[in-house]
């Protein structure tokens, strides 16, 4: 099982705390949030791992190395200064990813989430969706969300919204009528569900899109008094 961890973005809404570092290497609890996703990803089996870089991403390469330090293997996907946003980014990973469904994760959201289920799931993909979703209630700075949620489909509109949760199994097929490029992932998943390729679960437990420095201070908080009690 391979999945691929977006890192390339350049954290503009947390200067100046990325002024010199790129956002997956700030700390929460102690430990790098690319790491807390590396470590959630290796304790549910997931050893081949693709990290894609942009901004200051010399950083993160001298940081992981080859990941072995953390029981994985990391390959990495250079995009250079500006990167080529989620779904170009994705597109031009997609030769180490291989032709089997892998999973997806930002870098800069935590969660609590237990990765073993997903990857069972992702194991046993069927051929009908391109994608499965984790979605999550609306964050106070996404009250509209992103996805309906029905019996198990993601779609477009209804009653309930939620927000995805930036963690995925996607299958390759997804992008096949993409070219190499900066575009961004969340149209073909709107295409998707559009079409009922789209599956997707709900997380009730832990989660933060740590995209601002009071975010990040946020959970650090949360983490801080959980580990108290």
């Amino acid at each position: 099982m391979r999945a691929m961890i977006l890192a390339a973005g350049r954290g503009e809404r947390m200067r100046p705390l990325t002024d010199h570092v790129p956002k997956p290497l700030l700390a929460v609890a102690g430990v790098t949030l690319i790491e807390h996703a590396i470590a959630r990803l290796a304790r549910a089996g997931v050893q081949d791992l693709v990290i894609n870089l942009g901004y200051r991403g010399a950083q993160i390469r001298e940081h992981l190395g080859d990941g072995v330090t953390h029981g994985v293997r990391i390959r990495y996907s250079d995009e250079g200064d500006p990167p080529l946003e989620t779904g170009g980014g994705v597109f031009r990973a997609l030769d180490l990813l291989g032709d089997a469904p892998f999973l997806l994760v930002n870098s800069d959201v935590y969660a609590d989430y237990d990765f073993a289920p997903l990857v069972a799931r992702a194991r046993a993909f069927g051929t009908h969706d391109l994608a499965h979703l984790v979605l999550v209630p609306n964050p106070a700075h996404r009250p509209d969300g992103d996805f309906g949620l029905e019996n198990g489909r993601a779609r477009n509109d209804g009653a309930i919204r939620l927000t995805y949760s930036g963690i995925a199994i996607l299958r390759p097929e997804l992008f096949i009528n993409c070219e190499d490029g900066r575009f961004a992932l969340a149209p073909l998943l709107r295409q998707a569900a559009a079409c009922d390729e789209l599956s997707g679960e709900r997380h009730d437990g832990l989660w933060s899109d740590v995209g601002t420095p009071e975010r990040l201070a946020a959970l650090q908080s949360t983490l801080l008094r959980s580990d108290t009690k």
